[in-house]
């Protein structure tokens, strides 16, 4: 589990896919030589499973899943050089500043905008076009991970079915979004407890379909069963 807030940065140094899986290697000097084999870390909110690490880098196998469902599989998406956002578990003790992220990638969106406010304040308005699938999930006000970082949604547009970020200097600066230009692909996570409220609004009006389709229960039917 993470939070969503993002204490490094790397850049991919090596990027091999196909239909049977694959395999990155990050480099990351800040954050390598604290990761050993096994351990779990989230790259663009991906979590990954490290299968080798030096004091530079570190490499982790990629699943089909994982490269059907996020940036990894988008072809030019991630090249050698790019800046990757990255976060280590969450602890026991580590403040969750964020909300709680599982690096499960539902999906990828497309950048639409990254502009600067009309204010002055250094902030950004950050634009992101979603699936249809996927929208049934966004709150205005809610929580949204777009490539790993924790976001605010500020405003949703769902007939172009855009959110709008309010993003703050220290973010813009400490994170990839200053690198995003409009179409690129970016990771998206849902808030893991409205999709469980989904889940279950969905599974009641299943059941409450099913009830009503079900022959109802009169006198006369008993008569006709023996009763």
């Amino acid at each position: 589990m993470f939070t969503g807030i993002i204490e490094h940065q790397g850049t991919v140094q090596a990027l091999t896919t196909s239909a049977a899986g694959g395999r990155v290697t990050i480099a990351a000097p800040t954050l390598a030589t604290s990761l050993n084999n096994s351990e779990s870390v989230a790259v663009n909110g991906c979590c990954l499973t490290v299968v080798a690490a030096n004091e530079n880098e570190f490499s982790a196998d990629l699943s089909p899943e994982t490269i059907a469902k996020t940036i990894f599989g988008v072809p030019g998406a991630l090249k050698v050089g790019t800046r990757v956002n990255l976060e280590e578990p969450l602890s026991p003790v580590k403040e969750l500043g964020g909300h709680f992220v599982l690096g499960h990638v539902d999906t990828t969106g497309r950048v639409t905008h990254l502009a600067p406010e009309a204010t002055g304040s250094g902030s950004w308005t950050y634009g992101i076009e979603v699936p249809e699938d996927f929208a049934q999930y966004i709150v205005p006000k809610g929580s949204i991970t777009i490539d790993g970082i924790s976001l605010t949604i500020a405003h949703w547009h769902p007939h172009a079915r855009i959110v709008e970020i309010a993003v703050i200097p220290y973010t813009y600066e400490h994170t990839n979004i200053r690198d995003r230009q409009p179409g690129d692909a970016v990771n998206l996570e849902a808030d893991i407890l409205g999709k469980y409220i989904v889940r279950y609004l969905q599974a009641r009006e299943s059941a409450k379909s099913a009830a009503s389709d079900a022959p109802q229960l009169t006198v006369s039917r008993l008569a006709e069963n023996g009763f």
